[in-house]
């Protein structure tokens, strides 16, 4: 595949015949002559997706970003265990949804066929109370997807469903970006929830996965986030709801090859290097860190919430008033807990690689993840052990960490009773709280792609974005949108981007909505 190929965007394999290209402003090729520099802060998705849109097209880019590897709160590190072994440990698991389409297109960089990814056959999900559902057998097309998913659930009977108000939940049918904002954001996902009035075990295995995605507790979340979700995995999307996992760790399947590729193109990939402040002069833009400081003509600002608010903090110059509280206020999700164990005796064959879990005290998911993940399958073969990790979202602040930590393992043990017996080889905990909230009414507030400064951009799954996309998508295609703002000014076409379609499917059905919405 030629590097034009890649970059045109030419190589999207989605299934979804609706999905839409989203072009670029037009322009030349590429940058001849004196070329432009421009530095990019942070190395995680955004960052990485930016840099290469820029560096595709002759930008000289500085990549500079804190930690020791690349990937951002997808990143991977190496350490050793207790029995002497290498294993490298992360933030958790991550789905790679099929409608990730720059995600995916981005990591085509290094890996046209994607075969570094493999699919997981099904994403059970199971209540406490017994309870289990999945999506292997619901069909992806949309509205029968919605249908399949309701017949094949055992947390649907006919009373519950005769007990809904199918006319609050019209709007999901033809979810519009920016006017769900405009009409949802100053509802919460809770009360959307109850709104529609749908079965309770039905909201807690089905929907709160949904608002749990965005590490916060529904009844804070924004219902617009939450309505998006819904039409970006479900009612508006053909993908379906599989997904696929890396099948090595993070470092070793993208982020190195990603860097390599980078470097390949001439990217200054500076790693271990936090940037301490972004001063404007004249017609360049000052980038500080401990050991010094460079001259760009731009920046893009690809930083977690906390990361930006704390540049920007420290760079006086940077930005007006207005835009500049408005970053300040952005806020993190709750912290959350990830937890591995190498168990000295396997879980069972059967058990899935992945399963959500609802009403067993905290605990969100369990990941087996010799299932589909290299390096732990060599541990687990090797030792005759397992590799799992439990993850716990929307932890309460007050919370004793380890009390947090024996509570999931406890709840493991009653989700897999054969771990009872099971001793720990090593434990790894990690606890974060560097992921973007999205409360209530605060969507106005949030940082577009571009800023008041015309060569300041950032990117990020916190940054506005008038596409529907989440999560790491939006990740990655705020990052080329970033890449396609500065590259539009230098009269250059940046990357062409897909979508999933950015309206309901069903022509029946977007009337309907729009009824219900005109009441």
């Amino acid at each position: 595949m030629s590097a034009a190929r890649r970059r045109s965007g030419a190589a999207r394999r989605g299934r979804d015949r609706r999905a839409e290209v989203v072009l670029p402003a037009p322009g030349r090729e590429r940058l001849t002559g004196d070329r432009p520099s421009a530095a990019v802060v942070g190395g995680g998705i955004a960052g990485l997706a930016a840099a290469t849109a820029l560096a595709e097209r002759g930008v000289r880019v500085t990549l500079y970003e804190r930690e020791e590897t690349l990937g951002g709160r997808v990143r991977g590190w190496r350490t050793r265990l207790a029995d002497g072994s290498e294993a490298t440990m992360s933030r958790g698991f991550h789905a790679f949804f099929r409608q990730y389409y720059n995600l995916r297109g981005l990591l085509r960089r290094t890996d046209p066929g994607l075969d570094r990814l493999v699919p997981l056959p099904d994403y059970p999900l199971r209540h406490r109370r017994g309870l289990t559902d999945g999506f292997a057998r619901v069909p992806r097309t949309p509205p029968w997807s919605a249908l399949g998913f309701a017949a094949l659930s055992p947390t649907f009977g006919w009373r519950d469903l005769a007990g809904m108000a199918p006319r609050a939940a019209l709007p999901l049918f033809d979810v519009r970006v920016p006017e769900v904002y405009e009409r949802f954001d100053g509802v919460s996902a809770t009360d959307f929830l109850e709104r529609i009035r749908f079965p309770e075990a039905a909201r807690h295995l089905a929907f709160e996965v949904f608002s749990r995605s965005f590490f916060a507790d529904p009844r804070h979340l924004s219902a617009a986030e939450l309505m998006l979700m819904f039409h970006v995995y479900f009612l508006g999307s053909s993908e379906g709801l599989l997904f696929d996992v890396p099948g090595e760790p993070y470092p070793q399947a993208l982020w190195e090859p990603l860097g390599g590729y980078l470097e390949g193109l001439g990217v200054d990939v500076r790693a271990g290097t936090p940037v301490r402040g972004v001063r404007p002069d004249g017609d360049d833009l000052v980038v500080g860190t401990d050991g010094g400081s460079d001259r760009h003509r731009a920046v893009v600002l690809a930083l977690d919430p906390g990361g930006l608010r704390a540049l920007v903090a420290a760079s006086p110059g940077l930005g007006g008033a207005a835009w500049r509280d408005d970053v300040a206020s952005l806020r993190d999700a709750p912290p959350f807990l990830v937890s591995r164990l190498w168990l000295d005796r396997p879980v069972r064959r059967d058990r899935p690689g992945f399963l959500g879990t609802s009403g067993y005290g905290g605990l969100d998911n369990v990941s087996v993840l010799e299932r589909w993940e290299g390096e732990a399958a060599r541990w687990a073969a090797r030792t005759g052990g397992s590799v799992v990790e439990l993850h716990a979202y929307a932890v309460d602040p007050g919370a004793e960490p380890k009390e947090v930590q024996d509570r999931l393992v406890d709840r493991l043990h009653e989700v897999y009773p054969e771990t009872r017996d099971a001793r720990a080889v090593d434990a790894r905990h990690e606890w974060r709280a560097d992921c973007p909230m999205f409360p209530v009414g605060t969507h106005h507030r949030r940082p577009a792609v571009r800023t008041a400064h015309p060569r300041v951009v950032t990117a990020g799954d916190a940054v506005r974005c008038d596409l529907p996309v989440a999560l790491m998508e939006r990740a990655a295609t705020t990052g080329f949108l970033a890449a396609n703002a500065l590259l539009a000014d230098w009269g250059v076409r940046g990357q062409v981007l897909w979508t999933v379609p950015r309206a309901g499917r069903t022509a029946a059905l977007r009337a309907l909505a729009a009824l219900a919405g005109a009441d």
